[in-house]
């Protein structure tokens, strides 16, 4: 099953080729459009209790939709946000993805979903995050465009901005400075996170934009 990633980084969407046979796992309304020959069913994400604690913890849906393909055909999915999504191959590896940035996997990936800690939560990170593992490919979008970074030893994250990262990155929340310099800044709290590992970031948060937006009503 071949995919591509266009029109990225601003307005990103995964156009998929599908045969008889292949399948494909996505997010509620993910799909802007699909041929004829393919067929959608849907079902709970990872069972009914699953489902819904995907969705009251970690700001998934409870539902996924499962496309099929009976003939040839082509699969459009996108994100209701504009910017960039990644793609990433799970080997028996697992991935962490922040509430809301999952789009679609293969069927040999596993959606769970794993305790992120209070810090999180108070950082509006999310108390709880999706766990992505097994075998396939997984797709994650963010807002605005995504950049990556290796990182070794620690490494200072804005509020928001942490898209998806590896199981060997350690997470923690702290002030961007003195008390009254996180204050002042417009900074506050922020992520610091600790490798070795990959890290996946997204140039805008919806935090920011939220703020901007207040700015400008009043």
């Amino acid at each position: 099953m071949e995919s591509e990633i266009r029109n990225r980084p601003a307005f990103a969407n995964i156009r998929v080729s599908m045969v008889p046979g292949d399948e494909i796992i996505a997010e509620a309304d993910a799909m802007a459009s699909m041929s004829a020959t393919i067929r959608m069913t849907t079902r709970w994400s990872g069972g009914m209790l699953k489902g819904i604690a995907k969705r009251v913890f970690g700001g998934e849906s409870m539902f996924v939709n499962v496309f099929t393909a009976e003939g040839p055909g082509e699969l459009i999915l996108t994100q209701p946000f504009p910017g960039d999504i990644e793609c990433i191959d799970l080997r028996g590896t697992t991935m962490f993805l922040q509430p809301g940035a999952f789009l679609a996997c293969d069927p040999g990936v596993k959606l769970g979903l794993g305790w992120a800690g209070i810090k999180m939560g108070i950082a509006r990170e999310g108390l709880f995050r999706l766990k992505v593992s097994g075998e396939g490919r997984v797709w994650f979008g963010a807002y605005g465009g995504i950049f990556i970074r290796e990182v070794s030893e620690e490494y200072i994250v804005d509020s928001g901005h942490l898209v998806a990262y590896e199981p060997s990155i350690g997470i923690r929340i702290g002030m961007a400075g003195s008390v009254l310099t996180s204050l002042l800044s417009g900074e506050g709290l922020v992520t610091r996170v600790t490798g070795p590992g990959r890290i996946y970031m997204q140039s805008r948060s919806f935090s920011g934009l939220a703020a901007w937006t207040n700015s400008h009503l009043w």
